[in-house]
């Protein structure tokens, strides 16, 4: 037995022994792409020394002789921190993720070859400017000195994913940058997805004005009537297909209601009270480690600048010089539309146009598939643009049969000059040069904010369709591509896009609100991004006579829903103090007791409070038990609340009550009985995750932001080290906006918010502060990986400064480039 028992135990220490050097090999090798900031590097393609000063929180100020130089640092800075995200980003948008992560990513590598962003990317490149072009060709440059210093030194392949994932790495070129925007563009776009939905909708309810309950319209001018989508293709049949989940972390394309939203809101000097201009913004994204921002400051010839930058793309994205702020949200632009294509029943690979039928323009592109045979995909585009597999996005419930889809957007254009527009925004000196600068701005289509030391503005960036009156669906639902009135005219010309220029209130700002009252077709859009937020921007901007930098701060960060204030007195109207007393232990106590929280609450979605967890169940509970019975499977594709239908129902608009009768039942239920019943349901959901002492609950353990890392973020022990889970306030309607999944079994986590916040105060440029949601660093094991996110959860900022003393005198480390 003792011999034995040796043997055992020489076993286990030598299995240990062996775990500790595999984990200590891991370690070297994931270590070894931990970027040296402190160093001196000869580089080839420099016209002189680049330092590039680390300040304490990561933040790189580049300083250089020339501005090519200065796009080199951002190059070479970006690929250090940055490398992996920016090779997943440039293999997204062209469609080649298949190579590293197999049949997972066909779907989407299909669907990213049919749109060919990256050709018309490569096409693009002429369109630029000639400032332009030097700033991409010199900033690929500075990337692929990183990479080169990479294999030449062998430094751990650049990033510990590439040791999992075999991406051999080509050279940048200045056409990926430009693609990467496209990039961005598409996940900001989302109105063809509301077409679908609205023309799924309208097939399964005959009532007109059930149908503008479920998707209302934001309050303002009224929309004329428009047919119902089965009207517009008489005599073709259509099946109707449960919802489809396309949940890949790797996709690019947004789920409905997550393609893009942020706040962004400016005071001219008369409205500050220090006389100087400020600005707001804090875009809003999805939630990933590394975020999509890195911070970073560039010394040009036209002055120091200084915000958010996107790994690969040449430019301050946001942010600030001496002389001008600038902010985005987003546009909520109607720049996109859905057509359906009827095929030549004598020849499929013809279609019909307003002329008769015509060949599709077709292409062969052959996908590499990691352990499988390739794919070989045909390509088609007709006049409106191309052609959409029916298996993505549930086009199949609404294309009739011998019928396929196309999609017309503005960001399918092979001279988008947006990335000139951003150069040119970032080097301009006032509004009226930024306004200027923005004119060949396509997409995605962006409000821009702006403020100098003594001008603010808001406009719409982007290019807007232009249709004709006589459009069948106004752009709302898919349309009959072989009719003229529903096809695209052109572009409208910068002109046409609303903007505002020191307005007499002295207040300007976006909530991705309804900004304007035009008829079609220069209505700009018909659904827009928010109708709650606003409202409480508009509150706290007019409770002061004027503003500060910390008064931009605390709207930025206050966590009050309008929606709470407005639904809870009307869904709550006839069960608050009434009933009789009820035992303890029993689901009339635990209901009186939930009413009892509510009835104290302040609207404040705070994550220490029990009372928005309540609500918030109550409220998801509610709009299910409305729709399930109209819509059924479809109900699951409206998993947030809509408070503007709420509202219409509980106030019985034009009949809207009707959704309280539960249609499938013999007795007629009224908005009281299903308000009752839906809050049962949500107490029995909250008994079962998260207890039933409802006074211990707290709102931010169901509404935790995960920062999830795109190809680690579900793997087994690896998720602790690369996930940054946190605790949150705010909610879908609150400034400080934390969108929530609306899925089980998460339903409340927070996916969606501010990933970048800057406010700038020109009294004091030097006091403006930003901050990211994550840190600079994509490398896990780096201290920048995460340091910003703690501050970012608690409220707080770094300092924005264009001293280059200060960043010096608090550097982590200084990296000289210098020619051979």
């Amino acid at each position: 037995m003792a011999t034995l028992f040796r043997w055992l135990l020489r076993l286990a220490s030598a299995a240990i022994l062996m775990s500790l050097i595999a984990v200590g090999l891991v370690y070297y090798l994931a270590s070894r792409s931990l970027p040296d900031y402190d160093k001196t590097l000869a580089v080839k393609g420099t016209e002189g020394e680049i330092e590039i000063v680390r300040d304490n929180a990561g933040v790189p100020h580049i300083f250089a002789g020339t501005d090519p130089d200065a796009f080199f640092g951002l190059g070479y800075a970006h690929a250090q921190d940055r490398l992996w995200q920016m090779t997943l980003m440039r293999r997204t948008v062209q469609g080649r993720l298949s190579e590293l992560f197999g049949r997972r990513t066909l779907e989407t590598d299909t669907l990213m070859r049919r749109l060919d962003l990256y050709g018309l990317a490569v096409r693009s490149v002429a369109a630029q400017d000639a400032r332009t072009r030097a700033a991409l060709t010199a900033y690929a440059a500075g990337v692929n000195a990183r990479i080169d210093e990479i294999n030449a030194e062998s430094l751990g392949r650049g990033a510990p994913e590439f040791f999992l994932f075999n991406a051999p790495l080509a050279p940048w070129q200045p056409a990926d940058s430009i693609a990467i925007v496209k990039l961005m563009a598409l996940q900001l776009s989302g109105q063809f997805r509301d077409e679908i939905l609205r023309a799924r909708t309208s097939l399964l309810l005959p009532d007109e004005d059930r149908l503008k309950d479920i998707l209302p319209d934001i309050p303002g001018e009224g929309v004329a009537a428009l047919p119902a989508y089965a009207a517009l293709f008489p005599g073709q049949k259509f099946t109707q297909f449960a919802a489809s989940r396309w949940n890949d972390t790797l996709s690019p394309f947004p789920e409905r209601g997550l393609a893009g939203a942020s706040n962004a809101w400016a005071a001219a000097p008369s409205r500050s009270a220090s006389a100087g201009t400020l600005l707001a913004n804090d875009p809003h994204l999805g939630f990933t480690a590394p975020s999509t921002w890195y911070l970073a400051r560039l010394q040009l010839a036209s002055g120091g600048v200084i915000g958010g930058t996107i790994p690969g793309v040449p430019a301050v994205m946001l942010g600030r010089s001496e002389k001008l702020a600038w902010g985005i949200t987003s546009a909520y632009l109607d720049d996109q539309d859905l057509y359906i294509e009827e095929l030549n029943p004598q020849g499929p690979e013809q279609y019909r146009t307003p002329d008769g039928w015509k060949r599709f323009l077709t292409r062969k592109s052959i996908v590499e598939i990691k352990g499988e045979p390739p794919v070989t995909l045909t390509l088609r585009w007709t006049d409106n643009g191309p052609v959409l597999p029916k298996g993505a996005f549930d086009l199949a419930s609404i294309t009739p049969q011998g019928h396929v889809v196309s999609l017309a957007w503005s960001a399918l254009s092979d001279a988008d000059t947006s990335m000139s527009a951003a150069i040119g925004l970032m080097e301009a000196g006032s509004v009226d040069a930024a306004l200027s600068a923005s004119e060949g701005y396509m997409a995605p289509a962006q409000m821009l904010t702006l403020i100098d030391r003594e001008h603010i503005a808001l406009k719409l960036a982007g290019a807007m369709p232009q249709r004709d009156p006589a459009s069948q669906s106004q752009g709302r639902m898919p349309s009959p591509g072989w009719i003229a009135a529903n096809r695209w005219i052109g572009i409208y010309p910068d002109s046409a896009n609303p903007v505002w220029t020191d307005p007499p209130g002295g207040l300007v700002g976006n909530t991705n609100n309804k900004i304007i009252d035009r008829p079609f077709p220069l209505h700009v859009s018909f659904d827009w991004g928010d109708s709650q937020r606003i409202n409480r921007w508009s509150q706290l901007m007019q409770g002061r006579e004027v503003h500060t930098r910390d008064s931009f701060i605390e709207a930025q960060l206050d966590t009050v829903s309008p929606a709470a204030r407005t639904l809870l007195p009307l869904i709550g109207r006839d069960l608050w103090y009434t009933g009789e007393a009820a035992p303890e232990g029993t689901p009339e106590r635990q209901r009186q007791r939930a009413l009892d929280l509510l009835a104290d609450w302040s609207g404040e979605m705070n994550e220490h409070l029990p009372e928005p967890l309540i609500y918030a169940a109550w409220l998801r509970a509610l709009q299910d038990r409305l729709i399930r019975d109209d819509l059924g499977p479809l109900a699951d594709e409206y998993d947030h609340v809509e408070p503007l239908f709420i509202e219409r129902v509980f106030r019985d608009v034009d009949g809207a009550g009707a959704w309280c009768d539960v249609i499938r039942s013999v007795a007629v239920e009224t908005c009281t009985d299903i308000a009752r019943l839906a809050l049962d349901d949500a107490l029995v959901w909250i008994s079962e995750h998260h207890g039933a002492a409802l006074e211990s609950l707290r709102w931010g353990d169901a509404h935790q932001a995960t920062h999830k890392h795109s190809v680690l973020g579900d793997v087994p022990v690896l998720r602790y080290f690369v996930n940054i889970r946190q605790s949150t306030s705010g909610g879908d309607f609150t400034l400080e906006r934390g969108r929530t999944s609306g899925k089980d079994p998460e339903p409340f986590a927070n996916v969606h918010g501010a990933t970048y916040r800057g406010v700038y105060d020109f009294a004091d440029p030097d006091s403006s502060v930003f901050i990211s949601s994550t840190g600079e660093s994509g490398h896990f094991l780096s201290r920048h990986y995460d340091d910003l996110g703690q501050l970012w959860r608690r409220g707080e900022y770094i300092p924005m400064s264009l001293d280059a003393d200060l960043a010096r005198a608090a550097s982590v480390g200084i990296t000289r480039l210098i020619r051979p």
